[in-house]
């Protein structure tokens, strides 16, 4: 009996000793264990923050133009600073009280949340801290596996021993799901109360708080006495922390809470223009389009929302409804290049393809400034003449070319270079453009700012290669800011979801023209209004002047297809393009005005409160009281007279009165002449009816 008991104290013995050993064992290798993963941790050190977030377009005076979003989710980052305290203690007292005290993970939750878990063979049981929680919002999914918890957890550890409780606390309330799409307490706020995150008061804090616990069940609108329940727990809670009175609980419980009952979305204003930010933004930061609308940015850009809404009304009211034709318009700050407007098709959800930017069409007569400008640069003046009348060109070894005026009609006598430009005469233009050399049109055009293919070719002063509408209005800013060449942008700045700015535009401008040239041709513009210069036709702009009180220098233009107007004030400039798509015949009206009307309602909306004359003439330019017809100095009293600007030095220096008493005295001398070589016959008639 003693040798058994004996034997069962040696086995005893023998089992402790290699029990304890293997305990020792165990222990320094979860040590070790431990040891490594915190030393890996620590080597692979921050996790990289790389949540979707909502990247926002702002305009001008910083109003929301459009947002992108995520899966149809809403995100937006704010600083922890911008979050109501009230809601920072309500989540906490709910979902980590103890978050100021744990490095990451409360053992004693853990362990009674594993005994639970183990006891009922399921890992439904959650013990998770706000750190573990916004681990797994940053990078893992839902699916509740050991390895998935083995993996939230070693992240926890890193941002634990990288950030600090603020920042997780912040990037905690900045991801997690409050149901409907939101994302994040800004987002919530939004969706539930329309305020910002850091106006929530104690009660609409204690209700918000709650969602995230079932976003599909304990949200308010989904069941609000649900809801209240839990606001309720919330509040207790937060009076058990020692954060709010009793008092205070029982308020906000009673407090009326108003939520949002309509929800329109974000409304997208100048989408067409927005598709161009993007190009930009990828062009700029070097970024694909699926990053910059999860990048979380503030994307300020040029539009003026006020200009945008402007263009789209008078689009909208001067076409007919049931009419297929499109539109496109494009406004500019000639002195920046900012696109301050921007119609790119008149419905974006029909068609996002973008007629003012993507599309190019004949311009037409609104191409003749171009060719004016390099006449002016080639001894032509305002007062030119050239004969108007049918003719038949011969070029590159006698290739014929006849052009036509718009309805056949023709001075069939002499007119001046700045009738010719009101009228829109194509004889003359053609015939400018020979004389000065077809490559001086190209090459002055693309000075401009035209960027399409241009060829040598007579019929390019009629406007007969195609050009976009934004390269029309760049090429006409040209113009308008006296010879200054800028680029068109659409951005300001853009910031990054840390407040950094990582773009800033930078204005530059090319001096590319003279500026007293441009400014010349900028005052013979403006006579496309100007009864005084209507001659075998009437100024092209006369259908729409007495819509303008401001002084404005455009130019039409029109082929069988397109309808254009663009011109400009020193500070604006605005180019529209009427037209089909497929290229259908524009023969009939209204069509073949749309353009003239939205042009001119829309410059004269977007210009009230603006000086009615913004021009200023620059150094080398002198100005002379002409008539037009003829080119000669007149008086300013006369009834025809048109102040007329020239470079200095090239101004008239003959009146009309004088060439009127020349051609009288040549007309008397030729009397006389005709009288002495006809005297015998004029004795005859006498004595013939003496009888």
């Amino acid at each position: 009996m003693e040798i058994v008991t004996g034997q069962h104290r040696q086995r005893a013995k023998t089992f402790l000793k290699w029990a304890f050993r293997a305990a020792v064992i165990f222990c320094s290798l979860l040590i070790f264990c431990l040891a490594s993963l915190w030393l890996y941790a620590k080597i692979l050190g921050a996790p990289k923050i790389q949540v979707p977030q909502t990247t926002v377009y702002y305009s001008t005076n910083d109003e929301v133009i459009g947002e992108t979003e995520h899966d149809s989710q809403n995100r937006y980052w704010v600083s922890l600073s911008n979050i109501a305290k009230p809601l920072q203690q309500a989540t906490i007292d709910i979902e980590d009280r103890h978050f100021y005290d744990h490095h990451g993970f409360d053992l004693r939750r853990m362990a009674g949340a594993a005994i639970k878990d183990v006891t009922t063979l399921s890992k439904a049981q959650g013990a998770s801290t706000i750190s573990m929680q916004y681990a797994r919002n940053l990078f893992l999914s839902n699916d509740k596996t050991w390895k998935r918890k083995f993996l939230e957890a070693f992240t926890t550890m890193r941002l634990e021993m990288n950030y600090s409780k603020s920042q997780i606390l912040e990037g905690y309330l900045n991801t997690i799901y409050y149901g409907h799409g939101a994302y994040g307490i800004q987002a919530a706020s939004k969706y539930y109360f329309n305020k910002n995150a850091k106006d929530l008061d104690l009660a609409e804090s204690a209700l918000l708080a709650g969602i995230p616990k079932g976003p599909t069940y304990y949200a308010p609108d989904v069941d609000f006495d649900r809801s209240k329940a839990r606001q309720r727990l919330i509040l207790n809670a937060m009076v058990n922390a020692g954060d709010i009175t009793k008092a205070q609980a029982e308020k906000a419980y009673k407090e009326k809470l108003t939520l949002v009952t309509t929800h329109k979305g974000t409304k997208e204003m100048a989408p067409y223009f927005q598709d161009e930010v993007q190009q930009e933004l990828s062009k700029r930061l070097n970024m694909t389009n699926e990053q910059i609308a999860t990048a979380g940015l503030k994307v300020y850009t040029t539009l003026d929302a006020n200009m945008q809404k402007k263009a789209e009304y008078w689009v909208k009211k001067v076409i007919n409804p049931k009419s297929k034709i499109q539109a496109a318009l494009v406004t500019m700050d000639p002195k920046t290049g900012a696109v301050k407007a921007m119609i790119g098709g008149r419905n974006y959800q029909e068609d996002p393809y973008n007629l003012a930017v993507q599309g190019k069409r004949q311009p037409g007569s609104s191409f003749k400034p171009f060719l004016y400008y390099a006449a002016l640069r080639n001894n032509f003046t305002p007062s030119t003449t050239l004969l108007s009348a049918p003719t038949t060109f011969h070029y590159d070894n006698g290739k014929p070319y006849s052009p036509e005026n718009y309805g056949g009609y023709y001075a069939n006598g002499p007119i001046t270079l700045m009738q010719a430009l009101a009228l829109s005469d194509n004889i003359y233009a053609v015939k400018t453009n020979l004389a000065i050399g077809m490559d001086q049109l190209v090459t002055t055009a693309k000075e401009m700012g035209i960027t399409s293919p241009l060829e040598p070719i007579p019929s390019l002063a009629l406007g007969t290669k195609p050009v976009s509408v934004l390269e029309m209005a760049n090429a006409y800013s040209t113009i308008a800011d006296l010879g200054k060449r800028v680029t068109p942008h659409y951005i300001t700045k853009v910031v990054d979801r840390s407040g950094h700015v990582i773009y800033q535009w930078k204005p530059s401008s090319k001096q590319v023209l003279d500026p007293a040239t441009s400014f010349v041709l900028s005052q013979m513009m403006t006579g496309i209004f100007d009864p005084k210069l209507n001659g075998y036709s009437t100024v092209t702009g006369n259908s729409v002047r007495k819509i303008l009180t401001h002084t404005v220098a455009a130019k039409t233009g029109s082929t069988d297809t397109d309808s254009w107007m663009v011109g400009f004030t020193p500070n604006l400039t605005t180019s529209v393009w009427v037209g089909y798509k497929q290229w259908k015949p524009i023969n009939t009206y209204p069509d073949s005005r749309y353009s003239k009307s939205i042009w001119a309602n829309y410059m004269e909306d977007v210009l009230q409160g603006q000086p009615r004359d913004a021009f200023k003439a620059p150094d080398g330019v002198v100005k002379a009281w002409v008539d037009p017809s003829t080119g000669l100095l007149t008086s300013k009293d006369a009834k025809n007279a048109r102040l007329t600007y020239y470079l200095a030095g090239t101004e008239p220096t003959q009146s009309d009165q004088t060439a009127k008493d020349a051609q009288s005295k040549n007309g008397a001398d030729s009397l006389k002449h005709d009288q002495h070589k006809s005297g015998g016959l004029v004795k005859w008639v006498k004595h013939l009816f003496s009888w």
